[in-house]
């Protein structure tokens, strides 16, 4: 009889690791897919694109500001 509950055990831990392993490996294919997803995304190169053209604005304001504090010295 105790032979038998050994097997049993031993089947439900071959379960149990089997359901892991197979969770595991479901929850890495599905973080490689979003990373497929994030790195074919749009919005990283239009948060790029947005932040370079609000930089080249901030520079430009910045020259008009100085442009004008320098022209108001001269007169």
């Amino acid at each position: 009889m105790c032979w038998i509950m050994n097997v049993a055990k031993i089947h439900d831990k071959c379960v149990i690791m089997h359901f892991w392993e197979q969770k595991i490996e479901h929850h890495g294919r599905m973080a490689e897919d979003e990373e497929v997803r994030m790195k074919n995304s749009a919005l990283s190169r239009l948060r790029k694109d947005w932040a370079s053209r609000l930089e080249k604005r901030t520079k430009h304001l910045q020259n008009l500001h100085e442009e004008g504090i320098t022209r108001t010295k001269l007169t």
